[in-house]
């Protein structure tokens, strides 16, 4: 098999670049070849790339970021013929994506993984609206409104990965949000319209490297799990937050759990900000449209 590995340096505040020495030590013997990112999407034009010059297996060593993009470009550029299977190497700050996939979310584990070879199929999303009217990828979930705000804030933190990162940015966000706008919700059976804090739509179980949005969600069910959240004072906000980090928000009365594999969200008042995997997909927006493709990607795993 022929392996092209896609390195962003810079994920993990710098653990990319130092993680490839020893990419390099566990692929001997093995026919890889490995490629930095260098600027934003240029993980997408390299999976794109990679895909058409026929590479059997994808491998995306950053974080939730960049497998977005190689998630992308190997969606844009596979044919029947040339439909390589993906993994990642686990190097970022959150590792959210890996956590609900099934593939370890260490980098030791990642490459014995990789050797290991065991595959499955999981689901992708596609999401149209704010700064992508085409649509995007995603393979953990979409953030609308605080959720997105938190991980704006949390990209402004240098010192330090991971959970301490988020919850740091959860609290300086808590301060800084302003009014949660009206929305309305559209499932497969059924219209929720109200003042929404956040809605995080899942295709994985969590984001911010520990926020269990959706602890029952499966990556190959067919179907999003959705979180949406009421509007809450800043003191609610704060009391909300360990049950988010135990999986536990659905016993709360701010908080409804749904299913469905397509999603409208629709600003009846207001703007809100979104993410797609941690990208950004507007800062001010108001509509966005989504839909579950069923077991589209096949992953190496755990």
């Amino acid at each position: 098999m022929k392996y092209f590995i896609i390195v962003n340096p810079l994920a993990g505040r710098g653990l990319g670049e130092k993680s490839i020495p020893r990419i390099h030590e566990a692929m001997q013997g093995m026919d890889y070849k490995l490629v930095r990112t260098e600027r934003v999407w240029h993980a997408r034009e390299l999976a794109e790339a990679a895909t058409r010059e026929g590479y059997d297996v994808i491998v995306s060593a950053g974080g939730d970021g960049t497998l977005n993009e190689a998630i992308n470009g190997i969606m844009h550029a596979r044919t029947k013929e040339k439909n390589p299977t993906f993994t990642v190497l686990s190097v970022g700050t959150g590792n959210d994506f890996s956590s609900g996939a099934g593939i370890p979310v260490t980098l030791e584990e990642g490459l014995q993984a990789l050797k290991a070879n065991k595959r499955r199929k999981i689901d992708i999303g596609f999401v149209k609206g704010g700064d992508f009217p085409n649509g995007r990828y995603f393979g953990n979930g979409i953030g609308v409104g605080f959720d997105a705000a938190v991980g704006f804030e949390t990209l402004k933190i240098h010192w330090t990965r991971g959970l301490l990162a988020y919850l740091i940015g959860t609290i300086k966000t808590v301060f800084l949000y302003y009014n949660p706008p009206h929305l309305k919700i559209t499932l497969d059976d059924e219209t929720i319209t109200q003042v929404s804090l956040m809605v995080s739509i899942m295709n994985g179980k969590r984001m911010g490297g520990g926020f269990k949005m959706a602890p029952e969600s499966k990556s190959d069910d067919g179907l999003f799990d959705l979180c949406i959240v009421e509007t809450a004072s800043k003191g609610r906000i704060f009391g909300l937050i360990p049950y988010f980090l135990g999986g536990t928000q659905a016993t709360q009365p701010e908080v409804k759990m749904r299913r469905s594999r397509r999603v409208e969200i629709k600003a009846l008042e207001g703007t809100f900000p979104a993410h797609a995997d941690g990208e950004t997909l507007c800062l001010n927006g108001s509509s966005l449209t989504l839909e579950l493709l069923p077991l589209e990607l096949e992953i190496i795993c755990a």
